[in-house]
């Protein structure tokens, strides 16, 4: 399956409102738009020939000495894939301008610039573009050398390229071949926009140099904003774009992942659409850009969860559903997209989502540790909204939910549902008494004491002197590391400490996580997933609030190392290292930002304490066993 690049071996770039895939050989095989869960454009990662592509890089014949590598331009999300060659060095630098308006466009760009900066190399451009998931067929209108349009049949989009260098048809395709030497460039610019118009014209070198360092301009300013200055701050940062640009500006509505259909299991069932709104994931992630400073997103985001609670609640009477559409439209019908090959033969490829039906009553835990941290607390609609929520939920809360994971096995008495309950009533009840705002205060106590007696007496057992993934079950679960974070319990309380040691003899493999055993705990789906990244870094956190510093960074270190080649994070690692499932994916993103704010916390107050030395990590908790030879002689 050489047609598909390994997942890791892609770059994004974005412009806030839709995002692109670049592969490190040069190939854009992955862009939906105006939207993130617009129909794809080009979506060859799912589908190799009917997929669509468009291909910019250094061409020549195989075992010609060629090397590949690619970047970020340092603290941007600016892309460069750097060609290697005996003749030459090139380059191929993709740029998404961000959008800053806060309302939605239909017109985007994605640049893509070549160069040579030694010696002198051949390229090949190629467009080949595939509207609606490969199902609609296009027209192709060259309107001189320089200047192409593509027009999809039964959509209003339409994708324009516009070159510095002569264009070739290939059938209702593109192609383009030219040299460049030292000092050269040109650029090719896809315009997509859905109500056609004028085509652009010809890209100048300048207005393009314009443009990258309006790109990269923005990205710095940014970043500025970032209080973290701790050990780990290239990767944090990198973690911290990566979750802006997983954000769709207009309505501050952050996305679980870029992508859709990419399997946690190559060749299996277990393939799902992410690039929706979930109300966890989201809060999870506006959560940690609160934390590094990036209040402008927390006040988006608000405005927006208040106006899905405004707007009415589900079909069965819930004020919100799991999951919405980035504009909040709550409809994700789940199809089968059968005619896509999928990802090296993963099926099926599946678009909308189904488990947006779902009960999952932990999300207003997750909401309300977003929404009232600070003084803000949305506003006074966002804290009647809030309110409204909390008294639903006070009558509500006590019912058997699908959990965090969205299994399709049926619905349980979930802890950590009941835990983000009890979440959802803390943070409440604290705001309610600090910022003097009108709640039933009284009975909200009440309902979060009934929630912690319940999970004490229920949702822990006897037996593994630990707390389990349900009510009637010993399986454990890799969401409950998150209990000390929350306040629950303390982080070296015995009863925590003992159900991390379980999770550390059951769910972890050398630092990785698995979420629960899916064979002791059936979640209706054929097939087997890899290690989940985002509890692999909850477990750093778990461990560095613990007190096992050594552990914990070892861990952290050892994760850092299954990162891509520029710091990008799948859902999940395989048994080879490899990564699997949707990418970049929001969940790793935020919760490697809290496990290097806790680690770094931890750390920091271990080296400040009176005869601290032991409690440092020495050679980060790595020991080699010494095996005597035989006879016992050690050759001391």
């Amino acid at each position: 399956m050489d047609r598909y690049p390994p997942i890791a071996e892609h770059g994004m770039v974005g412009d806030l409102q839709t995002a692109a895939l670049v592969s490190s050989g040069g190939t854009v095989d992955w862009w939906c738009t105006p939207r993130f869960d617009s129909p794809s454009v080009f979506a060859s990662l799912l589908d190799s020939e009917r997929g669509g592509h468009c291909r910019l890089a250094v061409d020549l014949p195989e075992g010609n000495g060629l090397t590949v590598r690619q970047l970020y331009l340092p603290d941007t999300a600016i892309l460069v894939t750097r060609f290697m060659a005996p003749g030459g060095v090139g380059e191929v630098a993709d740029v998404m301008t961000p959008i800053e308006s806060t309302a939605p466009t239909d017109r985007h760009r994605l640049v893509r610039i070549a160069r040579v900066v030694r010696g002198s190399l051949p390229f090949s451009f190629a467009c080949r573009p595939r509207f609606d998931y490969g199902r609609a067929p296009h027209t192709l209108t060259l309107d001189d050398d320089h200047s192409a349009v593509f027009r999809g049949p039964g959509t209003d989009l339409h994708l324009q390229c516009t070159t510095g260098v002569a264009l070739r048809a290939d059938g209702d395709d593109i192609t383009a071949h030219f040299t460049l030497s030292a000092g050269e460039a040109t650029a090719m610019v896809l315009t997509s926009t859905v109500s056609g118009g004028a085509v652009p014209p010809r890209p100048s070198l300048a207005g393009i140099v314009d443009e990258v360092e309006d790109c990269r301009a923005f990205w710095l300013k940014w970043l500025r904003t970032c209080t973290y200055r701790g050990r780990w701050q290239d990767v944090v940062n990198r973690s911290a774009i990566t979750l802006k640009l997983l954000t769709y500006a207009p309505t501050g509505a952050p996305i679980a992942a870029a992508t859709m259909g990419l399997p946690e299991q190559v060749g299996g069932e277990r393939n799902w659409d992410y690039r929706y709104t979930w109300v966890r994931d989201a809060s999870l992630s506006v959560r940690s850009l609160i934390d590094l400073g990036f209040e402008e997103e927390a006040h988006a985001f608000r405005r927006w969860l208040r106006d899905r609670i405004e707007a009415g609640g589900t079909a069965s009477g819930d004020p919100l559903q799991i999951m919405y559409r980035v504009d909040g439209d709550p409809h994700l019908t789940e199809e089968t997209l059968d005619h896509l090959e999928g990802y090296m033969g993963s099926r099926p490829v599946r678009a909308g989502n189904a488990a947006a039906d779902q009960l999952q009553l932990d999300i207003y835990g997750e909401a309300s540790d977003a929404l009232v941290i600070g003084s803000d607390i949305g506003a006074i609609r966002g804290w009647r909204a809030i309110s409204r929520v909390m008294d639903w939920l006070a009558d509500h809360w006590d019912r058997p939910d699908e959990g965090i994971w969205e299994t399709r096995g049926g619905r349980q008495d979930f802890t950590y549902s009941r835990l983000m309950t009890w979440v959802a009533f803390d943070r409440c009840i604290h705001a309610a008494v600090t910022g003097s705002r009108p709640a039933d205060v009284r009975r909200w106590t009440e309902v979060r004491d009934q929630v912690f007696e319940q999970i004490v007496e229920r949702g822990w057992h006897e037996k593994r002197q630990a707390f389990v993934q349900h009510y009637d079950t010993d399986v454990l679960d890799a969401s409950l590391l998150l209990m000390p974070r929350v306040g629950f319990i303390s982080p070296r309380d015995p009863a925590w400490l003992t159900t991390l040691d379980a999770m550390g003899e059951e769910l972890v493999s050398d630092s990785l996580v698995y979420r629960y055993n899916p064979a002791a705990s059936p979640d209706g789906l054929r097939g087997s997933e890899g290690t989940f990244n985002l509890c692999s870094f909850f477990y750093v956190e778990a461990l560095a609030r613990a007190g096992r510093l050594a552990q914990a960074r070892y861990a952290f270190d050892k994760m850092l190392t299954y990162a891509n080649h520029v710091g990008l994070f799948a859902e999940e690692i395989g048994p080879s290292g490899e990564q699997l499932g949707n990418f970049p994916q929001a969940f790793t993103h935020l919760a490697l930002v809290t496990a290097a704010m806790a680690l770094d916390e931890q750390l920091s107050e271990a080296e400040t304490r009176p005869g601290s030395r032991d409690d440092l990590p020495v050679a980060q908790g790595f020991a080699v066993p010494v095996a005597p030879t035989a006879g016992g002689d050690t050759g001391g």
